[in-house]
């Protein structure tokens, strides 16, 4: 009776050690599990063997992702020249290509494909006309309190690998 007790007991330790483990593992399989606002950290352009940090080294963006899959992404490099008329309909031409260049939003929908790890982004609306409504799959990661994908092809041309901290 002891024994068979004993393999019960080790049995079911097993089991809960595996479903812990397993859990740690399964991040990121709904995009409930990426609800939240994140903050850009880095914003990585490759393309022709060449990386260039498509917002500078210090972009300022935001990822806001809810619940619902409903999302809005907004990214832009740090000081970015101010229009000198103080009018944002009458910058020139060098000033709205400088500003055009270093900023990219878009917002629709977000799935999360737990299988392949893929996030699929249904943009209703960018800064990018392009993309406006079309769909984008993104393979990505979740390390702790960082989210990070890569976009096949990036506005600019190239992947695109952008990494994002959970904002606190």
């Amino acid at each position: 009776m002891k024994r068979v007790c004993k393999l019960t007991l080790g049995t079911l330790g097993v089991l809960c050690l595996g479903v812990v483990l397993s859990a740690g593992a399964v991040c990121a399989q709904t995009v409930q599990d990426l609800a939240g606002t994140w903050t850009a950290v880095s914003s990585v352009n490759e393309q022709d063997g060449n990386k260039t940090d498509q917002f500078g080294p210090n972009p300022k963006g935001i990822l806001i992702m809810e619940a619902n899959g409903r999302y809005v992404m907004a990214i832009a490099r740090a000081g970015l020249p101010k229009v000198a008329s103080n009018n944002r309909t009458t910058g020139t031409p060098e000033e709205n290509k400088v500003i055009v260049g270093g900023s990219l939003f878009h917002f629709g929908t977000v799935a999360v494909n737990a299988a392949d790890k893929t996030l699929t982004f249904k943009i209703e609306t960018s800064s990018f006309p392009n993309w406006d409504g079309i769909e984008q799959k993104r393979p990505f990661t979740v390390t702790g309190d960082e989210l990070k994908f890569t976009a096949p092809a990036a506005s600019g041309g190239g992947t695109l690998t952008a990494v994002w901290k959970r904002a606190k």
